[in-house]
């Protein structure tokens, strides 16, 4: 039975990265650059209800920096940024207020630190504008998602 269960936490972790990527490269537009709404993060509020999340996210973050052609440290910093956004979300699953703002603050510092080294923006202003983009996607798409799922009791491994 463990076997089953392992087999079905890889799937379930798969399919949040293909979505993660998905939802990134269809709405490309406005997932990259100082101001951003990547409709794909409000995925990361997926580990509040499942530990499985966590390696998918990461790996959809890296695949979607990757295919969309992003400075290498955006693949690199803004995927870990994903992933330890991801395992603080986790740790503070019991109020998803809170875990909610794992992602924004990661995302702020990181991408932000990245907008600003790699293309000279203004620190401060990417702080902010990632962060509000951020803060909009996890508490206005992300936490809505996470409550109707468990609503109905959606198990994703």
């Amino acid at each position: 039975m463990k076997e089953k269960m392992s087999i079905q936490a890889l799937a379930a972790g798969g399919i949040i990265a293909a979505l993660y990527v998905a939802l990134t490269m269809l709405f490309a537009p406005i997932s990259f650059g100082q101001i951003q709404f990547r409709i794909s993060e409000a995925l990361t509020l997926l580990p509040v209800l499942s530990v499985s999340s966590v390696p998918g996210l990461f790996v959809g973050c890296l695949l979607s920096n990757l295919i969309a052609g992003q400075p290498w440290q955006d693949v690199v910093f803004g995927s870990l940024a994903t992933l330890v956004a991801a395992i603080l979300t986790r740790q503070f699953r019991k109020n998803i207020w809170l875990a909610a703002l794992m992602p924004v603050v990661m995302n702020a510092a990181v991408i932000g630190l990245m907008l600003h080294f790699v293309y000279g923006l203004p620190l401060y202003i990417s702080f902010l504008t990632v962060g509000a983009g951020q803060a909009l996607v996890c508490y206005l798409l992300g936490v809505p998602m996470v409550k109707v799922l468990e609503s109905r009791k959606i198990n994703l491994y």
